[in-house]
């Protein structure tokens, strides 16, 4: 598979650039293509289209329709041909429109993408990138805001990732797509055109696996991921004006987890809550509670609070805003920690 366009050359992308997440996606992916003959692109509308989003825009006609290309309206069948692909020594980077349309691939997901590794003793890898648009904020209609990463870190041999920033998406895509496993690119699209300052020269070798501290505190640690870690950036400029000092940390991968990272912020804080989208019941937060009740018992100044989605089907847009974890409720769970 072969470019069937002249391409513009890829340094002519270089230095620091200020990017929407959006564009800093659609980097990552063309340095991918452009540094791997065997990465492909495949979604519905991701060629002439560019994706509902626009994240491809602009790579079919510079790499040709052979290695962006537009496929049926069929979930399954998209993850079906990825499996193959990969046993034949290609890298696919799956497109799922909406986070609500991932279901009817669930099955080739969790039964055969997750397993094969497992199942050849090793003798199978299958480099499979599915990037999930997911979460709320944009007024969407139902199945369009939905955040079901829970699912897929559930099961065995999938990575869960999502990036909280432009220069974290560039990288961590390409990160994704080197990577032997197959990986959940979750992009939080309520982001998507938020800038920030990206080098497109940095080397993408930071791992897809570890947490960081996104701002130092002392009081309290506020754990977030995709589109809730600048939420939980801004609760901590406005309790900092009340004197209370708030440690932010980013999980960046959900599956592995890292607990180390986050331990190590809650035994110098005492007090931890969680931030997501997704509902808090079975959610991930609920297992960052049970590891940092584990690692963290003798240092916890409080129990670990949970602040997320309601146990209910995501609500019309009209009033979403009263749905997702908002600035005023993780100020809230702040203050009930702190009260212990």
């Amino acid at each position: 598979m072969t470019a069937t366009t002249a391409a513009a050359p890829v340094d002519a992308f270089t230095g620091t650039q200020r990017l929407t997440f959006a564009k800093a996606i659609t980097l990552g992916l063309r340095r991918a293509l452009a540094d791997d003959p065997n990465v492909l692109l495949m979604g519905e509308d991701i060629g002439k289209l560019g994706g509902v989003f626009r994240v491809t825009d602009g790579l079919q006609a510079e790499f040709g329709a052979k290695r962006v290309v537009d496929t049926p309206l069929a979930e399954s069948g998209i993850i079906g041909t990825a499996i193959g692909l990969a046993m034949r020594g290609y890298r696919s980077v799956c497109e799922i429109q909406f986070d609500g349309f991932i279901f009817p691939a669930f099955d080739q997901i969790t039964t055969q993408l997750a397993k094969m590794h497992y199942r050849s003793r090793g003798r199978l890898t299958l480099p499979v990138v599915i990037r999930v648009p997911y979460g709320g904020g944009i007024g969407a209609v139902e199945h369009h805001s939905e955040s079901p990463e829970a699912l897929f870190a559930h099961t065995a041999g999938l990575r869960v990732v999502t990036p909280s920033s432009p220069a974290q998406a560039y990288a961590m895509i390409q990160e994704a797509v080197r990577s032997p496993d197959p990986v959940l690119f979750f992009e939080p699209k309520g982001r998507y055109w938020e800038k920030g300052d990206v080098d497109l020269d940095a080397p993408a070798t930071n791992g897809l696996d570890g947490a960081r501290v996104v701002r130092q505190g002392t009081d309290i640690t506020l754990v977030a991921y995709g589109p809730t870690v600048q939420t939980a950036l801004k609760a901590a400029d406005t309790a900092a004006a009340e004197g209370t000092s708030i440690e932010v940390v980013d999980l960046r991968a959900l599956s592995p987890l890292d607990t180390a990272t986050v331990a190590a912020s809650v035994r110098k804080t005492g007090r931890c809550v969680v931030v997501h989208e997704a509902p808090v019941l079975y959610g991930t937060g609920a297992e960052v509670a049970a590891r940092v009740t584990e690692e963290c018992f003798f240092h916890l100044q409080a129990p670990v609070l949970r602040v997320g989605g309601f146990h209910t089907p995501y609500p019309v847009a009209k009033i979403e805003h009263d749905y997702l974890p908002s600035l005023d409720r993780v100020l809230d769970a702040v203050d009930r920690s702190l009260a212990f």
